[in-house]
């Protein structure tokens, strides 16, 4: 598959994704916060319905207390006020007195005497507390409806007890929680469980029932409560509702700018190829004065683009997008290339020097040996030296092999340089990984020089380091007379600056070199330097 469509391809399936992935996002986290909303709801639910299970426990109690007034009267005699108190009171289905385990008195039975066991249904819990309750399937009387038993018991085997239709609780069950289908059950002191609601709930859509379980702090209550995974699945589908527009709003706007920043990157990557085959590119060369020869020594090529229409690119811009986008390998080639062509029409010294900056990924990438002597093959008889500058800007990841091929081409004659030493992250990792020959002070340290008098202590520092390690220094960025004498007292060797001169394209370079080239800077010559820099 051709390159270009691939990249094609990828930058169709990137809009996608940028799309997608709201929608994918949104889709999560509605269905986090349906889960939390339902999640609520079910907190919500129990709390009421333990609220409910307190109030009607209360109401049991008060009437057990009620009944003590009648604790030595005969059950004749008091027949008529509890079948009062138990019709009359809500929840209760009936009311009575014991003694021991037998009923003395009850508000549905009346003088029917019975045992606690039979009117249970089972065995009464053995608590060890005088005040105990429990939930039972069902009474003597209605033995297929729940209810719950109340007992207080006395020191002298007597006791009151009450009963709650656990109709009354399903009832509430049901209308907090039916309309929802919600499953909700309730147990006293863990006896029969009293229910409501749909027990048997099939998932869907991969979403589960939820249950809920909470306890009461002041009876032995528990309640639990299960939402349907259609209850999920409902509330789910009203956030997605919710958030969908929003999602489909977000959705496009983001492929919109996805595609808008992959069409800029597009651009610059086939703008930088179509300036190259249209020559759109040009050679600026920027001399170099030497304190020991008094002249010219040579120049550093700085490339520049402008466009059909006459507009400059800057070339922090231009060199950034290269690499950004690859194709500063290609577009080294071409500087080689335009530089070949200018340098033939060059006459100066042997010896002279050549600076080239150089990007990482052109030192890491295979070709660059082989574009380097290619380049030194063109321009051979003009026997120049080539300086290989390396720029701290940009990392060197492959630094044995580069340094390989830098010794191998500084075995031809050439020479290596490090360009705006201190401004980056490596300074000390390239003196001793890399084989080097000049350092290349940044003019942001030769801008803090303020007198000759007034000492700059880091810019004192890298020329006496370079000095150590016999490296020759140059100057960038020179542009008064006191920058320049402040370097040249302390054995800085080469100058570059406006305080010199300017970068000038090929033919203004040869006018110069003929006019000025083997004249000595004089410090009474030199000119104001412009705000810009090159």
């Amino acid at each position: 598959m051709p390159l270009k469509k691939r990249h094609h391809d990828f930058d169709w399936v990137l809009i996608v994704c940028a799309g997608l992935l709201p929608l994918v996002l949104g889709i999560l986290c509605t269905a986090i916060e349906a889960r939390h909303t339902v999640s609520q709801q079910q907190i919500s639910t129990a709390n009421t319905l333990i609220t409910q299970a307190e109030k009607m426990s209360d109401n049991a109690w008060n009437m057990i207390t009620e009944m003590r007034q009648y604790q030595y009267q005969p059950c004749a005699k008091i027949e008529d006020q509890l079948q009062r108190a138990g019709t009359l009171n809500p929840y209760f289905r009936s009311i009575g007195m014991l003694k021991g385990n037998d009923i003395i008195c009850s508000s549905a039975f009346g003088l029917r005497h019975g045992t606690l066991t039979e009117m249970m249904m089972q065995p009464p819990p053995i608590t060890g507390k005088a005040w105990w309750s429990i939930s039972v399937r069902g009474t003597v009387g209605v033995p297929n409806r729940p209810a719950v038993v109340f007992m207080r018991q006395l020191p002298d085997t007597s006791g009151f007890w009450a009963v709650i239709d656990g109709q009354y609780l399903m009832d509430f069950m049901n209308a907090i929680g039916g309309s929802r289908g919600y499953h909700m059950s309730l147990q006293f002191s863990g006896g029969a469980v009293i229910a409501s609601g749909p027990a048997d709930m099939q998932p869907k859509l991969y979403m589960k029932s939820e249950s809920f379980q909470a306890d009461s702090s002041r009876y032995p209550i528990t309640v639990n409560v299960t939402v349907p995974a259609s209850e999920l699945l409902k509330a789910w589908r009203q956030a997605l509702f919710i958030f969908l527009p929003m999602a489909a709003i977000f959705s496009i706007l983001l492929m919109i700018l996805t595609a808008n920043w992959l069409r800029r990157r597009i651009s610059w990557h086939d703008e930088i190829g179509r300036a190259i085959r249209a020559r759109q590119f040009s050679v600026h060369y920027q001399p170099v004065y030497s304190n020991t020869l008094h002249a010219c020594a040579g120049v550093e090529a700085l490339l520049r683009w402008q466009r059909p229409n006459g507009v400059m690119i800057r070339p922090d811009i231009f060199i950034s997008a290269a690499e950004a986008e690859g194709m500063i390998v290609p577009l080294t080639q071409h500087l080689l290339e335009l530089m070949a062509e200018d340098i033939q029409s060059w006459q100066v010294e042997p010896g002279f020097h050549l600076g080239l900056n150089l990007a990482a990924e052109h030192l890491q990438h295979d070709d660059f040996v082989a574009d380097i002597e290619l380049f030194a093959e063109r321009i051979k008889d003009k026997q120049l030296c080539i300086t290989l500058e390396l720029t701290e800007r940009s990392l060197i990841e492959e630094g044995e092999k580069v340094a390989c091929k830098l010794r191998h081409l500084r075995a031809q004659g050439m020479k290596v340089a490090i360009d705006d030493f201190g401004t980056g992250h490596c300074s000390l990792t390239y003196l001793l990984t890399f084989p080097l020959d000049y350092l290349k002070i940044d003019r942001g340290f030769i801008n803090a020089i303020e007198g000759l008098d007034v000492e700059t202590p880091v810019l004192d520092a890298i020329i006496n380091l370079c000095h150590k390690l016999e490296l020759d220094v140059l100057g960038e960025g020179v542009e008064t007379a006191t920058q320049f004498e402040y370097l040249r007292q302390r054995g800085v060797i080469f100058i570059q600056g406006y305080y010199y001169a300017r970068p000038l394209d090929n033919d203004r370079l040869r006018a110069w070199l003929s006019e000025q080239g083997h004249k000595p800077l004089l410090v009474e010559e030199h000119y104001e330097p412009e705000l810009h820099h090159s």
